[in-house]
């Protein structure tokens, strides 16, 4: 039986400072791949390639991932300013709606960093251009310098609700995750659920509430040898299982239909 595939949204890059391509890192493949099972499949986060329409069909699930451009502010309503960084409209114009179907559907979405972002803001939700900045704060944003090895380190407790989706989840209620991100939730959306802080109160992890299908997030990066850490496979594997219920529910609405 073919595994469900999971689109994995892309970030545009150059190669050599000149060649424009859509990337996507390893170890969200592998991740999607080794741990949950399914099969990756890289989107180009371009509106003029990719129609929404299409995705919904193709895919049983959506990795978004993280990525160095930030949502652009006038999504939330503010103004940009030179704190909020760079910015990718064509990643904005994909994703926004995709949580949005995803949610009404209740087809799989995942969000890590930027991916977490996007989803409170698809939701109505704002964000704060540079949590560091904010009194009693730290700095969340990866080491500038160091191997991937230091620059992935676990380097804070992320404490989850008593009895809530990531203290099941997870059989725990505080872990240790790595921290790469400078911005962060300033206000939740329609239905965004907080479920996971950090120690300065930064939101690492949410759901949306009442969604019929799976709608986690986390500001931290999980695929990050998603293999061998205990917090992050739970994650990739529950992600996994909700792709494989919505391939199976989609062959048994395609033969009722025939």
């Amino acid at each position: 039986m073919a595994r469900p595939v999971i689109g994995i949204i892309t970030n545009h890059h150059l190669i050599n400072d000149q060649y424009a391509a859509h990337a996507g890192g390893s170890m969200n493949s592998e991740a999607v791949s080794q741990v949950s099972g399914c099969l990756p499949l890289l989107v180009p986060a371009d509106p003029s390639v990719v129609a929404l329409d299409e995705l919904l069909e193709v895919c049983d699930g959506f990795l978004l991932t993280g990525g160095r451009p930030n949502v652009h502010p006038e999504e939330y309503g503010e103004p940009a300013t030179e704190a909020h960084g760079d910015f990718d409209r064509d990643r904005d114009a994909i994703t926004l709606p995709l949580v949005r179907a995803c949610v009404e559907r209740g087809q799989p979405v995942f969000g890590v960093c930027r991916g977490f972002q996007e989803m409170n803001v698809a939701m109505g939700g704002t964000l704060y251009p540079e949590i560091r900045d904010l009194p009693g704060r730290m700095n969340h944003r990866m080491p500038p310098d160091g191997t991937l090895e230091e620059k992935f380190a676990l380097r804070h407790k992320v404490a989850f609700t008593e009895g809530g989706v990531f203290h099941r989840l997870l059989g725990a209620r505080e872990v240790m995750t790595n921290t790469l991100h400078g911005q962060g939730i300033k206000s939740p959306g329609r239905r965004v659920v907080i479920d996971g802080h950090a120690p300065d109160g930064t939101p690492e992890a949410t759901y949306i509430e009442g969604a019929p299908g799976f709608t986690l997030a986390v500001q931290w990066h999980p695929e990050w040898q998603a293999g061998n850490d205990p917090v992050s496979r739970p994650l990739f594997e529950a992600f996994g299982e909700a792709a494989r219920a919505w391939a199976a529910g989609k062959q048994a609405r395609a033969r009722l239909s025939a």
